[in-house]
């Protein structure tokens, strides 16, 4: 599915010649691991990630015979998803940005269903960065929302449980850049923002988590809004995939 056209970068423009209020070309696959419940292969620009969900009947032990499901994820980013190879995480252990981002994702699906609805299982959710520009975190909660929404359809479409209701979620990356506020942001703006923002949000506008930071110096709450205003623009767009 393509949200916007593919355009080549200008000289001294954002990459594909965007506004700042536009998102990079969007674009997802369904189904692009075989071995998983259901995956989503999610491209926005040259961020590439691949989150993937496996359905476990079984549940953690704080939760059994609580009736009570649990949805929970895993990040992590490939060697060469970088311009220079990172070691395997498996190799090193896991660094607290990848705790963070994970306990990030986990927290955000958690809100797209009631977990006394699904019954004593567990979604465990895959996030693998396989090239990275940028924005990985939310580009891993948008897939990772989709693949879950297909997770539920496969159970539902094997009579083991009924669809329950979901809330859309999805997340996007803002920023202030060049003294601009700008949506979107890949590693080259995101790098030399003075302040960035992430944004995780329902497909009714409400806030699940908001994450920002000054660079330079302190924004205003003027500049938060006009962040605030770009990421709930960039997040209905995307919730467009859900359709």
């Amino acid at each position: 599915m393509l949200l916007l056209p593919l355009k080549k970068k200008g000289k001294n423009m954002r990459s594909y010649d965007r506004k700042n209020n536009e998102l990079r070309p969007v674009t997802i696959e369904r189904g692009f691991q075989p071995g998983a419940d259901a995956s989503v292969l999610i491209k926005m620009g040259n961020t590439h990630v691949l989150c993937a969900v496996t359905i476990e009947e079984s549940v953690p032990p704080f939760l059994r015979d609580t009736g009570k499901g649990w949805i929970t994820a895993e990040y992590g980013m490939l060697p060469c998803s970088t311009n220079s190879r990172m070691q395997r995480e498996a190799a090193k252990g896991r660094s607290g940005r990848t705790y963070e981002i994970q306990r990030l994702i986990g927290r955000a699906l958690r809100m797209m269903v009631n977990l006394d609805t699904i019954g004593e299982r567990t979604l465990r959710v895959d996030c693998d960065v396989l090239n990275a520009d940028g924005g990985t975190r939310t580009a891993s909660i948008t897939g990772a929302a989709l693949a879950m929404k297909d997770a539920f359809a496969k159970l539902d479409a094997a009579g083991t449980l009924a669809m329950p209701a979901l809330t859309p979620v999805a997340a996007i990356s803002v920023g202030i850049v060049a003294g601009e506020a700008r949506l979107d942001l890949d590693y080259g703006e995101d790098s030399s923002a003075e302040a960035d923002a992430n944004f995780v949000m329902t497909g009714d506008g409400r806030i699940i988590e908001a994450q920002s930071t000054a660079e330079g110096q302190p924004f205003s709450r003027a500049q938060f809004d006009q962040l605030l205003d770009l990421a709930e623009k960039g997040v209905a767009e995307l919730l467009e995939l859900w359709q």
